[in-house]
């Protein structure tokens, strides 16, 4: 179980082997990126980093995000496997995705990440 000081609730990550990945689907949205993660990631993928950029980056002002693939009326990451239901870059994902579900968002706004995440314990 783990905890997060400042946040209402734990998280136990056993919930996310029966989850499907609800956390890496449904709406559309950013998921944020920095250059050092890229670099990571591209590496991981045996890419060069122009290559990865191209391919899985899009600009959003000053900052970067992984890109999206629409699947019927939801949104998943590009590297969400949908056959296994899980994360395809996991052990290098990015840090907003390694910090999920402890989001500032969150803090006081418990209802909201109860019905994203199976794995919340209050």
């Amino acid at each position: 179980m783990q905890t997060v000081k400042g946040f209402k609730f734990s998280f136990d990550s056993t919930a996310c082997f029966k989850c499907e990945g609800q956390c890496c689907t449904g709406e559309s949205g950013y998921i944020w990126i920095n250059i050092d993660e890229m670099k990571k990631v591209a590496l991981s993928l045996e890419l060069g980093f122009d290559e990865f950029t191209s391919t899985y980056i899009k600009k959003v002002g000053y900052k970067y995000s992984l890109v999206e693939k629409q699947n019927d009326d939801s949104f998943e990451c590009i590297f969400f496997d949908r056959e296994l239901k899980r994360c395809g870059i996991y052990d290098v994902r990015p840090m907003q995705c390694r910090t999920f579900p402890f989001w500032d968002s969150f803090k006081q706004n418990i209802d909201e990440v109860v019905k994203e995440c199976p794995g919340i314990v209050i």
